[in-house]
């Protein structure tokens, strides 16, 4: 069994109100560290990396609003890579969640927010969806990221890049793509 394999694993194997998943990294040591996108979302702060069994030396938390990535060369994508390339992330892992604030934000909410904290609109980008990353599906949201992670030039094609999905309250982590599966030459431009 790979990582992550084994962290889905450990984590579906946790019982209810159990947050530690039992995950041996001794055995994995030339997959280890893990490198993790995740939401800024501080109710992640008591889920993770308990929730994936992974000891802090060997988890690389990276954290944005949604874990949302916009560009295979993006600043999120930069440092994604220079995770893998200078602190020796062997897998990453693009993690999204339940009841996420980012996907429940509609542009309107978003503009009236942002001018109620004194932000004006004429300074900002056109385009605020694609600016901020509003998504409205989490799952596609991780897909998204997972695809431009993996088809970025930043990145090695040796490095698997995995899509999962843990629940905000339980801690119950699935697999949204399995990156040992998906090849660079499997997901189209």
């Amino acid at each position: 069994m790979r990582l992550f394999e084994a962290i889905v694993d450990a984590n579906h194997h946790l019982s209810p109100g159990e947050l530690q998943a039992k995950l041996k990294c001794a055995d994995f040591t030339d997959a280890l560290p893990l490198a993790a996108l995740t939401c800024i979302d501080p109710r992640l702060n008591r889920l993770l990396p308990n929730a994936l069994g992974v000891s802090e030396e060997d988890f690389i938390w990276l954290r944005n609003a949604g874990n949302i990535v916009t560009d295979v060369m993006s600043s999120t994508v930069r440092s994604i890579a220079l995770a893998c390339a200078i602190k020796k992330a062997r897998e990453i892992a693009i993690i999204g969640h339940t009841d996420c604030r980012v996907a429940s934000t509609n542009m309107m909410e978003l503009t009236n927010q942002l001018q109620a904290l004194g932000v004006d609109r004429s300074r900002l980008p056109e385009n605020l969806t694609q600016y901020f990353g509003l998504f409205a599906s989490e799952r596609q949201n991780v897909m998204k990221a997972v695809d431009l992670v993996r088809r970025s030039p930043a990145i090695g094609p040796k490095i698997p890049v995995h899509g999962a999905f843990i629940d905000i309250k339980t801690g119950h982590l699935d697999w949204v793509i399995n990156g040992y599966q998906t090849s660079p030459s499997v997901i189209s431009d």
